[in-house]
């Protein structure tokens, strides 16, 4: 799949780790120097993604003062990365088909046609399925974009990949934060293996952040750890006033941070 322009659409609830997924595709294809482009389809309004995917020339609307390129032009023989797929308006859903189908566009605005080599790859942790029976997805769109499919089970259901994961996220944080924390000890390997992590791996990436940053040495401990298990409450039986809270919060983080 890597090495092939073939578009692919890749399911799962949020927190998957499908990001993870398409960057790891991408950086195991032939065209791994080429840009890798994320665009998050649900937080940018339908007019500013049309100018976004496909560019605009000065003068297309009001705040153009300059022609600009866009990421279908900008990504070059690279990858795309379309996250949320189902939140596009249907104009919009008609002229992304149009580019997967003819492999050229224009800018908002513009008469030149332009070609794209770019391969789509588009995530989703909606069930599309129920958007065209709602009428809300182009079927002709649906098919085009999932030529290879990949489902992303939750984390709590793929157990097994937690202690690669943990590794993998584990040199990733060292490096982002310049630290060096190395070890694991079994029985918290045995917990970060058995917990819910109902925020899937995101939750888990964070949770590992929190780990190194607060660990003394080259060890994370259990303490470290923002566990929330039925053992752990988030609140006293009693009642208290909000001023309490804020004072037994700002305590705990002195605590941790000393």
């Amino acid at each position: 799949v890597a090495n092939t322009k073939t578009n692919i659409l890749i399911q799962g609830e949020s927190g998957t780790g499908k990001e993870l997924v398409a960057k790891a595709i991408h950086y195991n294809s032939t065209f791994r120097e080429e840009p890798f482009i994320v665009i998050n389809c649900s937080a940018i309004t339908d007019t500013l993604l049309e100018s976004e995917l496909f560019g605009h020339v000065k003068g297309a609307f009001t705040d153009a003062v300059f022609e600009t390129k866009g990421k279908f032009e900008i990504a070059g023989k690279g990858t795309l990365f379309l996250d949320e797929i189902g939140d596009i308006s249907p104009n919009l859903q008609s002229k992304l088909l149009r580019v997967i189908e003819t492999r050229d566009f224009m800018k908002v605005g513009g008469e030149k046609i332009m070609k794209t080599e770019a391969r789509i790859i588009a995530a989703t942790n909606q069930d599309l399925k129920f958007l065209i029976e709602k009428g809300k997805l182009r079927e002709d769109l649906y098919y085009r974009l999932k030529v290879v499919e990949i489902t992303l089970p939750p984390l709590r259901e793929r157990k097994e990949d937690i202690p690669d994961l943990v590794a993998y996220l584990f040199e990733k944080i060292n490096r982002e934060l310049g630290k060096n924390v190395r070890k694991i000890p079994p029985g918290v390997m045995k917990l970060l293996v058995n917990l819910p992590w109902r925020g899937n791996v995101r939750e888990l990436e964070n949770a590992l952040t929190r780990a190194i940053i607060l660990a003394k040495g080259d060890v994370i401990l259990e303490e470290n750890l923002p566990l929330e298990t039925g053992e752990k409450r988030i609140f006293p039986e009693e009642l208290i006033s909000i001023k309490e809270v804020e004072k037994k919060y700002i305590q705990h983080v002195l605590k941790e941070t000393k």
